[in-house]
């Protein structure tokens, strides 16, 4: 698919990854609804942006408002053709503290409800759109590209709410490219390492420092327009399809017993 001639809906677009590839794929000319929790920091960028962006609040787990923001997009960009899935949380907790105290299970529930059931909601939520659009010379009708972690398989302790989340978007991939093949649908899985985002920003200086030194090369934070570039990789070449790239500067998070 030609970067220019996207209808694309980014989620968590307002800030981190979701900001970098939104503004990357308007460069391109692409047009972009940005899908967010937080009106200022959407508003902000979509004027920024100009006339190719819509901005619309959404809670990405609820069903009704994905439905309604689906629909505005559809009536002010024509079609839907890429969905990239950056929104989720990312908090930890271990499941028992040093006291001995155990998590709630809201916990847990709430960062899958964000995360996991987040990404299928949009992806319910939008398929219909990209199944009525005209296929290519590829017979391609659009793509999606979810966002997982390496924690999906390196998981730290303390993760296994966001861990188990991402897993669970890393096993989607392969199913739901299967499921639509016969429609022309490509689904791509990327799984970042530690990023340079607003939520890893605050983070102490010592904390990032050692994150840093466990990369092997570039022995430093990934940055969101390199996230951006891959996207935009993955949505030129036809071939990509069901797989799952990480992207980490060959990092491999160990378990380090303290």
């Amino acid at each position: 698919m030609e970067l220019c001639q996207c209808k694309a809906i980014v989620t968590g677009g307002a800030s981190g990854l979701g900001e970098a590839t939104a503004r990357t794929l308007v460069a391109q000319g692409a047009r972009v609804a940005i899908f967010d929790m937080d009106p200022k920091r959407g508003e902000t960028l979509s004027a920024e942006l100009g006339d190719s962006t819509l901005f619309c609040q959404v809670d990405v787990s609820d069903e009704q408002r994905v439905d309604d923001a689906a629909a505005m997009v559809r009536e002010t960009f024509g079609a839907i053709n890429l969905v990239i899935n950056c929104a989720g949380t990312g908090r930890s907790a271990r499941i028992v503290d040093r006291e001995g105290n155990v998590l709630p299970l809201k916990y847990f529930k709430d960062v899958v409800e964000v995360n996991l059931i987040g990404t299928y909601n949009m992806i319910r939520g939008t398929v219909s759109s990209l199944l009525a659009n005209t296929p290519n010379a590829e017979g391609e009708k659009g793509v999606y590209i979810n966002v997982a972690s390496i924690a999906a398989q390196d998981g730290q302790v303390g993760q296994a709410g966001y861990s188990a989340s991402k897993g669970g978007i890393v096993s989607l991939g392969l199913t739901l490219a299967r499921e639509f093949a016969d429609d022309g649908i490509r689904f791509m899985t990327i799984m970042p390492g530690i990023m340079g985002t607003p939520m890893m920003a605050k983070m102490p200086d010592k904390v990032i420092e050692r994150l840093e030194k466990q990369v092997p090369f570039p022995s430093r934070l990934g940055k969101p327009e390199e996230f951006a570039k891959l996207a935009c990789s993955i949505i030129e070449n036809p071939y990509l399809n069901g797989e799952n790239i990480r992207m980490d500067g060959a990092m491999r998070m160990g378990f380090g017993r303290k």
